[in-house]
């Protein structure tokens, strides 16, 4: 079953962005980070570079209140709570989409419930038309030394079962040239560097087997990822270069699978499972301690194992019931490491009905989770319930315009280096919690036949943020520790259009904005030096936009990235000031069809096209001025 991703959008009871396999194609990406930054309401933390660590914050609640999703299922990092998801390619991705709050789909893992905002990356499903074989073979190569290969092959083994294996490299020197300036004034000097320690070498393959007849469906996938990087250290005024030796290796692997039946219209059944295995492994030959040099290794493993029946009692009514359990364990070659095992489960009880006028869902998450130690010493225990309700109305029958609104209580567990990281950690440290309100409106309509769409979005919301989890010194201003000292109140405005224009039978021409206004005030202490100051690296206003042309000659395609100016401390004066930006990249592509089987393309890139090294993170500047090219052949 298929629908228009705008029609879902719109439909949707709490903000719901999609960007489909055609759209990320005009968006000059290479990586989940690059399509991410399109999203309105949200911040990409880019240190920069190809091998810079990139995460995701949405609405100003940190990345730790972000949850990836692979195909459905749960990425997760119980060490630090935060997802790096720049190690996410999309040349195997099908679509990219974004929930505040949660989706309108109640069948689902109970996980799916547990956090202020997902991100779904949904990979290619296999397709068949005439032949049991198709597939893709891409080479891209640009600028700082880029090479990536990468295959994509999906096969019909029977009318039932098919499979897909997919996989890509990336080789780069990210070397690239800056602007280092000595002062604020114009006036003032500048030279020219290079940044360091920028390389990076990553591997990822895939491989799944699906199945499918018409009361059931399920996959099984294998993935396998690997890098090695350096991390890009701070620029440092007359030493540029000592200060960036710092290098990471990372291995992934995961086996995951999922299960679904229809017994009949009444009843379905959902079951899926994952095991996870990561390994990192960091050293800093500059580290200030006593022997002069930091090295560490980090195991995780992960058991994941989910059940959900969604029940449909009458036409547009249904509820779900969800269980997920969950083990993490943590390893690490630290002196008097507890290694510790946490043990969760998920409970979630959900409802919705939909009618041509109103679509309403509600639903209360259970999370029980306890922590056990190695050394046999008290780990946390906690117990919290969450609800969440939403509602979309369409007051007119013949114009597709809604009005929706949500309510969502959330948390965020404190995760294991929180709470046992050295001397840094605090075992009583409380979950953040989170309050999220939301009200918005949604238009779509087809003017004519050269104008076949315009889409609008706008929503206002305030999230209120208690417990916040911060690094805070202790009396003795030389260490510091995991405190629940924080109180943040956040709000602001969100709003999206898009437009297709169709002037004539074979022109298509695209056009989309977003633009995000977002107030996210420290309110934790009227005493304190930054009371109600903008909170670090949270612009107050933000936005993208894409244009794009379409003929059978070629594709042309335009992508903007903007940001204004934030902060890097607590404290907003002048001189913690990182200045915005504007990043805008150009991309002109052709077809070739062969014979109606195989088809044959070509896409060249410009990226940054004003060469401007502006900085996402203070002290980490980012590329300027790029090419990249692109040849794939679609068999």
């Amino acid at each position: 079953v298929t629908t228009n991703t705008k029609t879902k959008q719109s439909r949707a009871t709490a903000p719901l962005q999609i960007l489909t396999g055609e759209a990320l194609e005009g968006l000059n990406a290479i990586q989940v980070a690059d399509a991410v930054k399109h999203f309105s309401g949200v911040m990409v933390k880019d240190y920069g570079g190809i091998g810079g660590l990139k995460t995701v914050s949405v609405r100003s609640l940190g990345a730790s209140h972000t949850a990836v999703s692979y195909d459905g299922i749960a990425v997760s990092d119980a060490q630090n709570g935060q997802i790096d998801i720049s190690r996410f390619s999309l040349d195997n991705v099908d679509m990219v989409s974004l929930s505040n709050g949660q989706s309108d789909q109640i069948f689902q893992p109970a996980r799916q419930y547990a956090s202020a905002a997902v991100l779904n990356i949904t990979t290619m499903a296999p397709r068949f038309d005439k032949r049991p074989i198709n597939g893709k073979v891409m080479m891209k190569g640009g600028s700082f030394g880029l090479i990536n290969p990468s295959l994509y092959i999906a096969s019909k083994l029977t009318n039932k079962l098919s499979l897909t294996a997919s996989g890509e490299w990336m080789s780069a020197h990210g070397r690239y040239p800056y602007v280092m300036h000595y002062g604020e004034q114009s006036n003032d000097s500048t030279s020219i560097e290079m940044r360091e320690n920028t390389d990076v070498k990553n591997l990822r393959t895939e491989v799944a087997l699906y199945g499918a007849d018409s009361v059931q469906n399920g996959y099984i996938k294998g993935y396998y990822y690997q890098s090695e990087r350096g991390l890009p250290g701070a620029t440092i005024f007359y030493n540029t270069q000592n200060f960036s030796s710092q290098r990471i290796w990372d291995r992934s692997a995961f086996l995951q699978g999922h299960y679904e039946r229809n017994f009949n219209n009444i009843v379905s059944l959902q079951l899926n499972a994952k095991y996870n295995y990561t390994f990192t492994h960091y050293f800093d030959p500059m580290y200030l301690g006593s022997e002069g040099k930091d090295e560490n290794r980090y195991t995780q493993n992960e058991y994941y194992l989910s059940g959900a029946v969604v029940y449909r009692p009458i036409s547009g009514l249904s509820f779900n019931l969800s269980q997920d359990g969950i083990i993490n364990t943590l390893e690490a070659d630290l002196d008097n490491f507890t290694s510790p095992t946490r043990y969760t489960s998920l409970t979630a009880i959900a409802g919705k009905y939909v009618n041509n006028w109103v679509m309403a869902t509600a639903s209360v998450l259970m999370t029980a989770m306890k922590d056990v130690m190695a050394d046999n010493t008290q780990g946390q225990q906690r117990f919290k319930a969450s609800p969440y309700v939403s509602v979309a109305f369409k007051p007119f029958e013949q114009v597709d315009f809604r009005v929706r609104a949500f309510y969502k209580n959330i948390f965020r567990l404190p995760t294991f280096n929180d709470l046992y990281y050295g001397k840094v950690g605090n075992r009583n440290l409380l979950p953040e919690t989170t309050n999220q309100y939301n009200i918005g409106l949604t238009f779509q309509h087809s003017i004519s036949k050269y104008v076949p769409l315009l889409a609008l979005s706008c929503d206002i919301y305030h999230n209120d943020v208690k417990n916040k989890i911060v690094a805070y010194p202790t009396k003795n201003i030389y260490t510091w520790t995991m405190l629940n000292y924080g109180h943040v109140s956040i709000t602001g405005l969100d709003f999206t259009g898009d437009i297709e224009i169709s002037p004539l039978k074979e022109l298509q021409i695209t056009l989309g904005a977003t633009y995000t206004y977002n107030r996210a005030l420290n309110v934790t202490d009227p005493a304190d030096r930054d009371y109600r100051h903008q909170i670090p690296y949270t612009p107050r206003i933000s936005g993208s936009g894409k244009a794009g042309i379409k003929t059978p000659w070629f594709s042309l395609n335009y992508s903007l990235v903007w940001s204004g100016h934030r902060y890097a401390v607590n404290q907003n004066y002048k001189e913690n000031r990182v200045e915005g930006y504007f990043d805008h990249s150009l991309s002109l592509s052709h077809e070739f069809n062969i014979r109606n089987e195989h088809k044959i393309g070509i896409n060249i890139e410009c990226l940054n096209l004003t060469n401007v090294n502006y900085c996402v993170v203070r002290y980490f500047p980012m590329p300027g001025r790029s090419w990249r090219g692109t040849l794939y052949w679609k068999f």
